[in-house]
């Protein structure tokens, strides 16, 4: 081989493992942000989950508390919210605000033995009990994986690569600060 091809073939090998370096960087960056999307839809399922058993919920509790409209139609009106769509902030927003629907409509419930001792409320409340632990273990998930998403898209040289090909940070599903809050109950 003569030596004018020696600076062809240094030139092509460099070219060829940036070009395969880039591949890489791209299908790692593609990978994170398909992990973010695939817990964001494991949450969106468990709150569709929820905001189906809600209407079995209200009904149940209608039929005993006709009396208590307001409540009833502050648990109707967030679940709608939360059903509407949108990204974490908005779905977040709207869960928050069901959640504290949530919260008023179960102090309503313990004015009401009759309520509590409905077999159909109490399997509709296990089952809502359950969901809401789903919905804090996806919330978990999916917050751990934006956490290293994120991490992924700043560190150097990924930072460089995610700005090239379009990656964006993503949101984190934060609970509201009315949320954080412990529930008071109290005994008349």
């Amino acid at each position: 081989m003569s030596k004018k091809w020696v600076p062809l073939i240094v030139i092509g090998s460099i070219v060829l493992i940036l070009v395969l370096f880039s591949v890489s960087r791209y299908n790692s960056l593609v990978s994170s942000a398909e992990t973010v999307k695939g817990q964001w839809s494991e949450i969106d399922n468990q709150l569709k989950r929820r905001a189906d058993l809600i209407p079995n919920l209200v009904n149940t509790v209608k039929g005993a508390a006709a009396h208590e409209k307001e409540i009833i139609d502050s648990v109707t009106s967030a679940r709608a919210k939360l059903a509407g769509g949108g990204g974490p902030e908005v779905k977040a927003a709207a869960d928050a605000e069901l959640t504290s629907a949530l919260n008023r409509l179960m102090v309503v419930v313990e004015n009401y033995p009759q309520i509590k001792a409905n077999e159909n409320f109490k399997s509709l409340q296990d089952q809502l009990e359950g969901t809401e632990n789903r919905i804090s273990t996806a919330r978990g998930r999916y917050n751990e994986s934006v956490k290293e998403h994120n991490s992924k898209i700043k560190r150097f040289p990924n930072n460089m690569f995610a700005g090239m090909f379009g990656v964006d940070a993503a949101e984190y599903f934060e609970v509201a600060d009315a949320d954080k809050k412990t529930p008071e109950v109290k005994f008349n």
